[in-house]
């Protein structure tokens, strides 16, 4: 793969828009427990969260990170998710917490993304800043794709929870958006339908 330089010219003709299309029509969310490993090899982590970089951000603040949680640091994720559970609910069950606990351990390599609502300029809104965190996941996701690998986006109620807060190190105003799950995909169902631009293209009259 060809690293391309800010600014330098785009391939011309049909042929590069094809390939943009094929990639984006490539890409599917793999739920966590379908992905195994291998997962990507640190060049290839590199590659991958470096497309992250190409986001649009307005004033170049860099209003969002990625932290990784390393295979060392699942159990320390696990039980946050397992407390957070039962803060949630005093009621569930001991199986309702293991399988709260297990999901920190599905896909070989897990990012977390946040997003900073104070960074930099105050004139640049939390939502402008999560549409740039948003972008910068996507290319990243693309990238994942492109590389051979599945990924997904997960989320839920434990992103809230002030023990994943102190474990990631999150500042007051930074937001745990989402988790990033990659690896090598196990299974796959079939594509779903995707809108079509009627479906979501409008013109103001």
């Amino acid at each position: 793969m060809v690293a391309m330089q800010d600014n330098a010219p785009l391939p011309s003709g049909g042929d590069f828009a094809a390939m943009a299309a094929q990639l984006m029509q490539a890409r599917q969310t793999i739920l966590p427990k379908r992905l195994g490993a291998p997962g990507p090899d640190a060049q290839q982590l590199q590659a991958i969260v470096a497309a992250a970089a190409h986001a649009p951000d307005h004033g170049q603040l860099l209003p969002w990170r990625f932290v990784r949680v390393p295979q060392a640091q699942r159990a320390r994720l696990a039980e946050v998710f397992a407390v957070a559970l039962r803060e949630r609910d005093a009621a569930a069950l001991p199986e309702q917490v293991e399988q709260a606990r297990e999901k920190a351990y599905r896909s070989p390599e897990l990012l977390l993304l946040v997003v900073d609502g104070q960074r930099g300029d105050p004139a640049v809104d939390l939502n402008e800043r999560i549409l740039s965190a948003g972008c910068a996941v996507q290319n990243l996701l693309l990238m994942a794709t492109a590389l051979g690998f599945g990924s997904a986006l997960t989320s839920g109620k434990a992103l809230q929870s002030e023990l994943l807060r102190t474990l990631f190190g999150l500042q007051r105003g930074e937001h745990a958006l989402c988790f990033v799950s990659l690896g090598t995909v196990l299974s796959r169902k079939a594509a779903r339908a995707r809108p079509v631009p009627a479906d979501y293209l409008t013109s103001l009259e």
